[in-house]
């Protein structure tokens, strides 16, 4: 390893120049983050674990639901409200 490659890789600074390993498909990695919050937050919440299935998959589904609504919305906000606002 050369001197150059070698201060390269201890300069590397993760929050200013990210890995782009997932690029292409990281709002895949939605839904099973999605999932296990779900998991999780319906665990430690539900009384009885009589409809826990129903009730992770509801609300995993509403997450996605709702950052679907958002990520919509600030499309809507950004293309269409911020170009027609009038200059300073």
């Amino acid at each position: 390893m050369e001197r150059g490659d070698l201060i390269e890789v201890l300069a590397y600074t993760p929050f200013i120049d990210p890995i782009n390993a997932f690029h292409g498909w990281w709002y895949l990695l939605l839904v099973p983050l999605c999932f296990g919050i779900s998991v999780i937050y319906r665990a430690l919440k539900l009384p009885s674990l009589e409809h826990y299935w129903r009730a992770v998959l509801t609300m995993t589904a509403q997450i996605i639901l709702v950052m679907v609504g958002l990520a919509i919305g600030l499309v809507v906000v950004v293309t269409q409200i911020i170009p027609r606002l009038p200059p300073e």
